[in-house]
Protein backbone atom coordinates (compact mmCIF):
# COMPACT_ATOMS: atom_id res chain seq x y z
CA UNK A 1 0.00 0.00 0.00
CA UNK A 2 1.30 3.29 -0.98
CA UNK A 3 0.88 6.88 0.67
CA UNK A 4 -1.56 7.67 -1.00
CA UNK A 5 -3.77 4.38 -1.03
CA UNK A 6 -6.91 3.84 0.62
CA UNK A 7 -5.95 0.66 3.19
CA UNK A 8 -8.17 -2.23 2.56
CA UNK A 9 -10.18 -3.49 5.13
CA UNK A 10 -11.87 -6.65 5.80
CA UNK A 11 -14.64 -7.03 7.60
CA UNK A 12 -15.28 -11.00 9.28
CA UNK A 13 -18.66 -11.85 10.35
CA UNK A 14 -22.07 -10.18 9.50
CA UNK A 15 -24.23 -10.23 11.79
CA UNK A 16 -26.52 -7.02 12.84
CA UNK A 17 -23.30 -5.19 14.02
CA UNK A 18 -20.57 -6.77 11.48
CA UNK A 19 -23.35 -5.56 8.30
CA UNK A 20 -23.19 -2.12 9.66
CA UNK A 21 -19.75 -1.93 10.06
CA UNK A 22 -19.26 -2.89 6.94
CA UNK A 23 -22.03 -0.73 4.90
CA UNK A 24 -20.42 2.02 6.99
CA UNK A 25 -16.50 1.69 5.42
CA UNK A 26 -17.86 1.12 2.50
CA UNK A 27 -19.69 4.51 2.41
CA UNK A 28 -16.91 5.46 3.75
CA UNK A 29 -14.77 5.00 0.69
CA UNK A 30 -12.76 2.29 2.11
CA UNK A 31 -12.37 -0.53 -0.21
CA UNK A 32 -13.97 -3.05 2.32
CA UNK A 33 -14.10 -7.38 1.94
CA UNK A 34 -16.63 -9.78 3.36
CA UNK A 35 -17.16 -12.89 4.95
CA UNK A 36 -19.70 -14.38 6.84
CA UNK A 37 -20.13 -18.24 7.59
CA UNK A 38 -23.27 -18.68 6.82
CA UNK A 39 -24.02 -17.24 3.30
CA UNK A 40 -26.26 -14.84 2.24
CA UNK A 41 -26.03 -12.07 4.48
CA UNK A 42 -23.23 -10.15 2.25
CA UNK A 43 -26.01 -9.40 -0.49
CA UNK A 44 -26.77 -5.54 0.44
CA UNK A 45 -23.07 -4.80 0.89
CA UNK A 46 -22.02 -6.68 -2.10
CA UNK A 47 -24.41 -4.37 -3.81
CA UNK A 48 -23.34 -1.05 -2.45
CA UNK A 49 -19.58 -1.61 -3.80
CA UNK A 50 -17.60 -5.03 -0.78
CA UNK A 51 -16.51 -7.53 -2.30
CA UNK A 52 -17.31 -11.12 -1.18
CA UNK A 53 -14.77 -13.40 -0.03
CA UNK A 54 -15.25 -17.17 -0.30
CA UNK A 55 -13.48 -18.09 2.47
CA UNK A 56 -11.40 -16.73 6.03
CA UNK A 57 -8.12 -17.05 4.60
CA UNK A 58 -9.56 -15.29 0.76
CA UNK A 59 -10.89 -12.46 2.76
CA UNK A 60 -7.43 -11.95 5.34
CA UNK A 61 -5.29 -11.89 1.77
CA UNK A 62 -7.39 -8.92 0.41
CA UNK A 63 -6.75 -7.31 3.69
CA UNK A 64 -4.21 -4.86 5.25
CA UNK A 65 -6.63 -4.19 8.28
CA UNK A 66 -8.45 -7.19 9.38
CA UNK A 67 -11.75 -6.65 11.57
CA UNK A 68 -13.37 -9.37 13.67
CA UNK A 69 -17.05 -9.20 14.61
CA UNK A 70 -18.12 -12.74 15.24
CA UNK A 71 -20.10 -14.60 18.12
CA UNK A 72 -17.83 -14.99 20.93
CA UNK A 73 -14.36 -15.40 21.61
CA UNK A 74 -14.15 -19.27 20.68
CA UNK A 75 -15.45 -18.05 17.04
CA UNK A 76 -12.94 -15.88 16.89
CA UNK A 77 -10.04 -18.70 17.75
CA UNK A 78 -12.33 -21.19 15.53
CA UNK A 79 -12.32 -18.35 12.40
CA UNK A 80 -8.61 -17.28 13.21
CA UNK A 81 -6.55 -19.96 14.36
CA UNK A 82 -6.86 -21.66 11.03
CA UNK A 83 -5.47 -18.36 8.65
CA UNK A 84 -2.74 -17.08 11.15
CA UNK A 85 0.00 -17.41 9.35
CA UNK A 86 -1.61 -15.36 6.64
CA UNK A 87 -2.32 -12.67 8.90
CA UNK A 88 1.45 -12.48 10.18
CA UNK A 89 2.47 -9.12 9.50
CA UNK A 90 -1.12 -7.56 9.35
CA UNK A 91 -3.15 -5.76 11.24
CA UNK A 92 -6.14 -7.05 13.11
CA UNK A 93 -8.85 -5.64 15.71
CA UNK A 94 -11.51 -7.90 17.54
CA UNK A 95 -14.39 -6.11 18.05
CA UNK A 96 -16.46 -9.31 19.10
CA UNK A 97 -17.46 -8.88 22.49
CA UNK A 98 -15.20 -10.38 24.91
CA UNK A 99 -13.82 -10.57 28.77
CA UNK A 100 -10.88 -8.46 29.51
CA UNK A 101 -9.24 -11.51 30.06
CA UNK A 102 -9.65 -12.89 26.70
CA UNK A 103 -8.58 -9.68 25.01
CA UNK A 104 -5.28 -10.28 26.66
CA UNK A 105 -5.40 -13.83 25.74
CA UNK A 106 -6.05 -12.98 22.35
CA UNK A 107 -3.54 -10.20 22.41
CA UNK A 108 -0.79 -12.97 23.93
CA UNK A 109 -1.73 -15.28 20.38
CA UNK A 110 -1.34 -12.23 18.17
CA UNK A 111 1.68 -11.38 19.56
CA UNK A 112 3.48 -15.07 19.29
CA UNK A 113 2.20 -15.00 15.42
CA UNK A 114 3.57 -11.90 14.53
CA UNK A 115 0.13 -10.10 14.29
CA UNK A 116 -0.58 -6.42 15.13
CA UNK A 117 -3.06 -6.37 17.46
CA UNK A 118 -6.16 -3.75 18.63
CA UNK A 119 -9.06 -4.52 20.90
CA UNK A 120 -12.43 -2.93 20.83
CA UNK A 121 -15.73 -1.98 22.74
CA UNK A 122 -18.52 -1.28 20.82
CA UNK A 123 -20.45 1.02 22.65
CA UNK A 124 -23.39 1.95 20.56
CA UNK A 125 -26.19 -0.52 19.04
CA UNK A 126 -25.80 -1.23 14.90
CA UNK A 127 -28.34 1.74 13.66
CA UNK A 128 -25.51 3.84 15.41
CA UNK A 129 -22.81 2.79 13.60
CA UNK A 130 -21.74 5.46 10.94
CA UNK A 131 -23.46 8.14 13.39
CA UNK A 132 -22.68 10.84 15.53
CA UNK A 133 -23.88 8.76 18.58
CA UNK A 134 -21.50 6.02 17.68
CA UNK A 135 -18.28 5.67 19.74
CA UNK A 136 -15.87 2.49 19.67
CA UNK A 137 -13.41 2.30 22.62
CA UNK A 138 -9.68 0.99 21.85
CA UNK A 139 -6.72 -1.11 23.30
CA UNK A 140 -3.20 -2.40 22.32
CA UNK A 141 -1.32 -1.54 19.33
CA UNK A 142 -1.32 2.29 19.26
CA UNK A 143 0.42 2.22 15.89
CA UNK A 144 -2.75 0.03 14.26
CA UNK A 145 -4.90 2.96 16.17
CA UNK A 146 -2.98 5.42 14.11
CA UNK A 147 -2.72 3.91 10.98
CA UNK A 148 -6.21 3.51 10.58
CA UNK A 149 -7.41 6.12 12.35
CA UNK A 150 -9.20 7.70 9.50
CA UNK A 151 -11.36 4.44 8.54
CA UNK A 152 -11.79 3.93 12.72
CA UNK A 153 -13.66 7.27 12.68
CA UNK A 154 -15.89 6.06 9.61
CA UNK A 155 -17.52 3.98 12.46
CA UNK A 156 -18.10 6.40 15.22
CA UNK A 157 -15.92 8.25 17.56
CA UNK A 158 -12.40 6.57 17.88
CA UNK A 159 -10.76 6.30 21.64
CA UNK A 160 -7.69 5.34 22.75
CA UNK A 161 -7.07 3.60 25.95
CA UNK A 162 -3.50 2.25 25.83
CA UNK A 163 -1.28 -0.31 25.25
CA UNK A 164 -3.03 -3.32 27.78
CA UNK A 165 -5.01 -5.40 25.26
CA UNK A 166 -8.22 -5.53 27.86
CA UNK A 167 -8.92 -1.95 29.45
CA UNK A 168 -11.04 -1.20 26.05
CA UNK A 169 -13.07 -4.28 26.99
CA UNK A 170 -13.08 -3.65 31.03
CA UNK A 171 -14.49 0.29 29.87
CA UNK A 172 -17.02 -1.39 27.65
CA UNK A 173 -18.58 -4.01 30.11
CA UNK A 174 -17.98 -1.73 33.26
CA UNK A 175 -20.27 0.95 30.84
CA UNK A 176 -22.18 -1.59 30.15
CA UNK A 177 -23.30 -2.48 32.98
CA UNK A 178 -24.55 0.69 34.32
CA UNK A 179 -26.61 0.67 31.25
CA UNK A 180 -28.04 -2.24 32.07
CA UNK A 181 -29.04 -1.47 35.81
CA UNK A 182 -30.86 1.83 34.44
CA UNK A 183 -32.65 0.01 32.04
CA UNK A 184 -33.73 -2.83 34.25
CA UNK A 185 -34.54 -0.15 36.93
CA UNK A 186 -37.07 1.34 34.58
CA UNK A 187 -38.32 -2.00 33.84
CA UNK A 188 -39.05 -2.13 37.76
CA UNK A 189 -40.68 1.37 37.69
CA UNK A 190 -42.46 0.18 34.87
CA UNK A 191 -43.94 -2.77 36.77
CA UNK A 192 -44.74 -0.16 39.51
CA UNK A 193 -47.00 2.00 37.51
CA UNK A 194 -49.23 -0.59 36.06
CA UNK A 195 -50.35 -1.79 38.77
CA UNK A 196 -51.99 2.07 39.28
CA UNK A 197 -52.91 1.56 34.97
CA UNK A 198 -50.53 3.91 33.92
CA UNK A 199 -48.71 2.73 31.08
CA UNK A 200 -44.74 2.51 30.24
CA UNK A 201 -45.42 4.77 27.50
CA UNK A 202 -46.86 7.80 29.55
CA UNK A 203 -44.31 6.99 32.54
CA UNK A 204 -41.04 6.81 30.27
CA UNK A 205 -40.32 10.76 29.42
CA UNK A 206 -40.81 11.49 33.15
CA UNK A 207 -38.28 8.41 33.94
CA UNK A 208 -35.92 9.90 31.59
CA UNK A 209 -36.22 12.96 32.72
CA UNK A 210 -35.52 12.45 35.88
CA UNK A 211 -32.96 9.60 35.35
CA UNK A 212 -30.99 11.85 33.07
CA UNK A 213 -30.88 14.81 35.63
CA UNK A 214 -30.01 12.22 38.83
CA UNK A 215 -26.99 11.36 36.46
CA UNK A 216 -25.37 15.01 36.98
CA UNK A 217 -24.53 13.91 40.48
CA UNK A 218 -21.98 11.30 39.15
CA UNK A 219 -18.80 13.50 39.22
CA UNK A 220 -19.29 14.25 42.86
CA UNK A 221 -20.21 11.11 43.58
CA UNK A 222 -16.54 9.61 41.79
CA UNK A 223 -14.65 12.67 43.78
CA UNK A 224 -16.01 11.16 47.01
CA UNK A 225 -14.84 7.03 46.04
CA UNK A 226 -11.57 8.41 44.73
CA UNK A 227 -11.12 9.93 47.86
CA UNK A 228 -11.75 7.00 49.85
CA UNK A 229 -13.86 9.28 52.54
CA UNK A 230 -17.41 8.42 52.67
CA UNK A 231 -18.27 10.40 55.72
CA UNK A 232 -21.92 11.60 54.88
CA UNK A 233 -23.44 14.31 57.16
CA UNK A 234 -26.46 15.17 54.63
CA UNK A 235 -27.71 11.61 53.65
CA UNK A 236 -26.03 9.07 54.66
CA UNK A 237 -27.11 5.28 54.41
CA UNK A 238 -29.39 5.33 57.51
CA UNK A 239 -30.95 8.31 55.70
CA UNK A 240 -31.45 6.17 52.77
CA UNK A 241 -32.47 2.91 54.51
CA UNK A 242 -35.89 3.62 55.51
CA UNK A 243 -36.62 5.11 51.94
CA UNK A 244 -35.43 1.76 50.09
CA UNK A 245 -37.64 -0.57 52.30
CA UNK A 246 -40.66 1.59 51.39
CA UNK A 247 -39.83 1.32 47.96
CA UNK A 248 -39.38 -2.34 48.76
CA UNK A 249 -43.05 -2.36 50.41
CA UNK A 250 -44.58 -0.43 47.67
CA UNK A 251 -43.31 -3.18 45.03
CA UNK A 252 -44.51 -5.51 46.62
CA UNK A 253 -48.00 -3.81 47.51
CA UNK A 254 -48.19 -3.40 43.49
CA UNK A 255 -47.38 -7.40 43.15
CA UNK A 256 -43.74 -6.64 41.48
CA UNK A 257 -40.83 -8.78 42.09
CA UNK A 258 -37.78 -8.22 44.08
CA UNK A 259 -35.09 -8.73 41.47
CA UNK A 260 -33.91 -5.47 40.58
CA UNK A 261 -34.27 -3.79 44.17
CA UNK A 262 -33.72 -6.38 46.54
CA UNK A 263 -30.19 -6.93 45.88
CA UNK A 264 -29.59 -2.88 46.56
CA UNK A 265 -31.69 -3.25 49.64
CA UNK A 266 -28.77 -6.05 50.60
CA UNK A 267 -26.77 -3.95 49.69
CA UNK A 268 -27.87 -0.99 52.32
CA UNK A 269 -28.36 -3.38 54.81
CA UNK A 270 -24.75 -4.65 54.74
CA UNK A 271 -23.13 -1.40 54.86
CA UNK A 272 -25.02 -0.79 58.02
CA UNK A 273 -24.54 -4.18 59.71
CA UNK A 274 -21.27 -3.49 59.47
CA UNK A 275 -21.19 -0.28 61.49
CA UNK A 276 -20.81 1.79 58.50
CA UNK A 277 -24.49 3.52 58.63
CA UNK A 278 -23.17 7.04 58.95
CA UNK A 279 -21.35 7.03 55.49
CA UNK A 280 -22.67 7.78 52.17
CA UNK A 281 -23.98 5.17 50.00
CA UNK A 282 -20.66 5.70 47.65
CA UNK A 283 -19.11 2.73 49.94
CA UNK A 284 -21.11 0.53 47.72
CA UNK A 285 -18.35 0.22 45.59
CA UNK A 286 -16.27 -1.09 47.96
CA UNK A 287 -18.99 -3.41 49.15
CA UNK A 288 -18.90 -4.74 45.54
CA UNK A 289 -15.13 -4.94 45.53
CA UNK A 290 -14.96 -6.93 48.54
CA UNK A 291 -13.56 -4.11 50.85
CA UNK A 292 -15.78 -4.86 53.80
CA UNK A 293 -12.97 -3.63 56.26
Amino acid sequence: MTANEQPAVTVLGLGPMGRAIAAALVKGGTPTTVWNRTPGKDTELVGMGAVRAADPAAAVAAADLVIAVLGDHASVHAVLDPVADGLRGKALIDLTSTTPEESREFGRWAADRGIDFLDGGIMAVPPMIGGPGASILYSGSEQVFERFRTDLEKLGAADYFGDDPGTAALYDFALLAGMYAMFTGFFHGAAMVRSAGVTATSFAPRAAAYVTAMAGLLPAYAEVIDSGDYTDEVQPARFHKPAFDAIVRASRDAGVALDIVGPIKNLIDRQIADGRAGEGLERITEELAGNRE
